[in-house]
């Protein structure tokens, strides 16, 4: 599976980030850091959010993170094989949208979280509508 794809499900479409755990990621149990973690879900999320477009005009606007819930399931610790986190949208509303996350392997699921964004506009410093083209990308991924 390459970096960037997309699963299908039953009901539609996940994007897949592979991951690489490093040894710098390791905290004094030799799992993973819980902020590590984080920024898995951060990679994903910038992944799930950029697409390459013949029209470079095509891209993600800004956006703020208003909440974030994180679900630890499991230690996920070092190895060779990246892991995969998995996102799908499961909301999506004027000026914001709710991404899901899940960090697996074929074996065990290790986190499940979710992230309410806001679309902003960093020059007005204000939340900002979505546009056409944000809200088509984002139905791609959306999984009620």
């Amino acid at each position: 599976m390459q970096e960037g794809t997309s699963v299908e499900t039953p009901t539609g479409q996940r994007h897949v980030f592979l991951g690489h755990v490093r040894f710098a990621d390791l905290d004094p149990l030799n799992h993973v850091n819980n902020v590590r973690m984080l920024t898995y879900l951060e990679d994903a999320r910038i992944s799930l959010l950029r697409w390459d477009d013949a029209d470079s005009s095509s891209r993600f606007g800004d956006v703020v993170v208003a909440r974030h819930e994180v679900d630890y399931l499991r230690p996920l610790q070092m190895r060779r094989d990246p892991f995969r986190v998995e996102t799908w949208v499961t909301e999506i509303r004027n000026a914001s949208f709710t991404v899901r996350y899940e960090i697996l392997d074929d074996d065990a699921v290790y986190l499940k979280a979710l992230s309410v964004l806001v679309a902003y506009d960093l020059a007005q410093q204000r939340p900002r509508r979505l546009s056409p083209e944000e809200r088509a990308h984002l139905a791609r991924y959306y999984l009620p």
